[in-house]
């Protein structure tokens, strides 16, 4: 009897102990349309005190960059390759489209599952679902609890776009319905790294809905602003994102409480820019424009990341990062390699040692079908070709010290020094020309590779009404043949 309590004392503290193993956990988590000003390490009028802490233990990323839109930025999260290279670069997915992010791409999650990992996604997914290929169990996802669109109802998950939108893994989880989906998320994230067998590394893909419109948010943390003046749509807006950080407090504990927290790393970004447009609720100052927009206020979002594996902690770093390099970054720090030919560079040893950046130059978007318009970085300089969208500076409403910013109006060529004026408020297209014609040539050579974008028609078969009102897939058939084309120098 003594000895079967000694075997049980033995047991029981086995479950609480973390695991020696070569390879971390990672938890990488997406917030949906938060501004660079939308985050308290950025702006102190936003409440966000369990991500301050992380972002300030770790390591801040101050030059992060993902693309205008959501769909695009996960594909390349997801996949390392610049959305124009693979049919991705024209915007979010809709619900009738009969698209997707090509089924022939592997993606991280595939990756890490050779890896050794266990993967799970948490959230939402938005790259493509009307064949079943397209959805998460079929991307190298364990399992999946979350929606397929871009937005809902945060309460009722009725879709922006109409019909139910939620799953576990394919079954419809009606038992969801009323409850907050940040709180739904973040419980299912508890839940995972509670029931987690610790022999195999852990990838959680946990992809928060907030603060996407609409402006939704449970009372207590909308109380958080009740003395903050503003406008009603700021305040809820910075509610949903305080909601959002006591979620991922909840995961950080859940991380101590399972003795997982010295053996995960968690890498946070935004998906785009805070959007500015009538009840958005966003913010970007001092940057210029905000979602949708090739500004700098639409593409350089909050980020960064937190794990005893680094081995240089609790640094700001001013390293150039693209939403493509997370892909070679997340397996290199899983102890993997990544396949030539991706637009990703591996960025590990620039995070985690505080080392030079591996990149001096990243796409923006081309996209010559729906925007018409390009945007490229080389160097300290940014140029845009044709209208990169909405071009104003918004003062944060919650801010009464903060000063309106102007500056030069757009044209069809424009040319900035972002290191210099990172509110992009002096075209230097007219006073230094000579950078024009290498820039362009530079833009031209990735122009080689660029993809058709995938279809945009609508296709009514995959109405939800055609399915008791629930979003489905099974009307589409996935492409599987694509392959993205190399860059032919020219």
């Amino acid at each position: 009897m003594v000895v079967l309590c000694g075997i049980l004392v033995v047991t029981v503290m086995c479950c609480w102990l973390p695991i020696s193993r070569a390879a971390p956990n990672i938890i990488l988590i997406v917030a949906d349309d938060l501004g660079w000003n939308d985050v308290g390490w950025n702006n102190a009028n936003i409440k966000t005190p369990k991500m301050d802490d992380l972002a300030s233990e770790g390591v801040t990323l101050a030059n992060s960059y993902m693309q205008p839109v959501c769909s695009p930025s996960r594909s390349a999260i997801l996949t390392g390759y610049y959305p124009f290279r693979i049919g991705m670069q024209e915007g979010p997915l809709s619900g009738l489209q009969p698209s997707g992010l090509p089924a022939s791409l592997n993606l991280l999650s595939t990756k890490l599952k050779e890896l050794g990992y266990n993967t799970e996604m948490v959230g939402k997914w938005h790259l493509g679902y009307c064949d079943w290929k397209y959805t998460p169990t079929y991307r190298g996802f364990d399992n999946f609890f979350g929606f397929y669109l871009g937005g809902q109802d945060y309460y009722t998950h009725e879709s922006d776009e109409g019909g139910f939108d939620f799953r576990s893994n394919k079954d419809v989880d009606v038992e969801t319905n009323t409850t907050y989906n940040t709180q739904l998320f973040t419980e299912r994230a508890v839940k995972i790294i509670a029931e987690h067998d610790q022999v195999n590394p852990l990838f959680l893909y946990l992809t928060y809905n907030a603060a996407h419109t609409p402006l939704q948010v449970p009372d207590e943390y909308l109380d958080l602003y009740s003395g903050a003046g503003g406008t009603v749509n700021r305040r809820k807006f910075a509610a949903m994102v305080s909601a959002m950080d006591a979620g991922i407090g909840d995961i950080k504990d859940a991380l101590t409480t399972y003795g997982m927290d010295d053996d995960t790393l968690i890498f946070f970004t935004s998906d785009n820019g805070g959007g500015l447009k009538g009840t958005v609720g966003g913010n970007n100052y001092p940057l210029r424009g905000g979602k949708g927009t090739l500004w700098e206020g639409g593409t350089k979002v909050p980020a960064f990341v937190w794990g005893e594996a680094l081995e240089t902690k609790g640094y700001k770093s001013e390293a150039m990062i693209h939403a493509v390099d997370w892909f070679p970054t997340i397996i290199s720090a899983a102890g993997g390699t990544t396949d030539s030919g991706i637009d990703g560079v591996d960025q590990w040893a620039t995070i985690s040692k505080n080392e030079a950046s591996k990149r001096t130059e990243f796409v923006y978007n081309i996209d010559e079908t729906d925007s018409n318009n390009a945007a490229i970085r080389v160097g300290d300089y940014k140029l845009i070709l044709g209208d990169p969208g909405n071009d104003k500076w918004q003062v944060d409403p919650l801010d009464s010290s903060a000063v309106e910013i102007t500056g030069d109006s757009v044209d069809d060529v424009m040319l900035f020094n972002i290191n210099d004026d990172p509110s992009e408020t002096e075209d230097l297209s007219e006073t230094e020309p000579r950078r024009i014609p290498r820039m362009r040539a530079t833009l031209q050579n990735y122009k080689t590779a660029l993809a058709d974008p995938i279809s945009r028609s609508r296709d009514t078969s995959g109405d939800p009404d055609n399915f008791g009102g629930v979003v489905t897939p099974g009307w589409c058939t996935a492409d599987e043949s694509f392959t993205p084309a190399d860059y032919t120098s020219s």
